[in-house]
């Protein structure tokens, strides 16, 4: 039983390393010119529901919440792929 314990908290240190180190690149790419820029697409995919009125503003990114989970689903089965090895 201690040994998955062991294990659960090695898995969510290392998410929460990937949590700051995506953080970090995200406050990095507002000071660096053009990368920026790359994020632009982020929300504003066709798909995303966008609604703004004079007092009023709503925002339901769909597709790009469907592109992320799709691509974090691709990367945590390498992740358990790997440690499976």
């Amino acid at each position: 039983m201690m040994a998955e314990w062991g294990n659960l908290g090695k898995v969510l240190i290392g998410v929460g390393l990937c949590v700051v180190l995506v953080g970090l690149l995200l406050l990095i790419a507002d000071r660096v010119p053009g990368i920026g820029n790359l994020l632009g697409w982020f929300g504003k995919l066709p798909g995303d529901i966008s609604i703004r009125r004079d007092n009023f503003s709503f925002s339901f990114p769909l597709a790009t919440s469907l592109l992320l989970s799709v691509i974090l689903s691709l990367v945590f089965y390498l992740i358990t792929w790997i440690f499976r090895r």
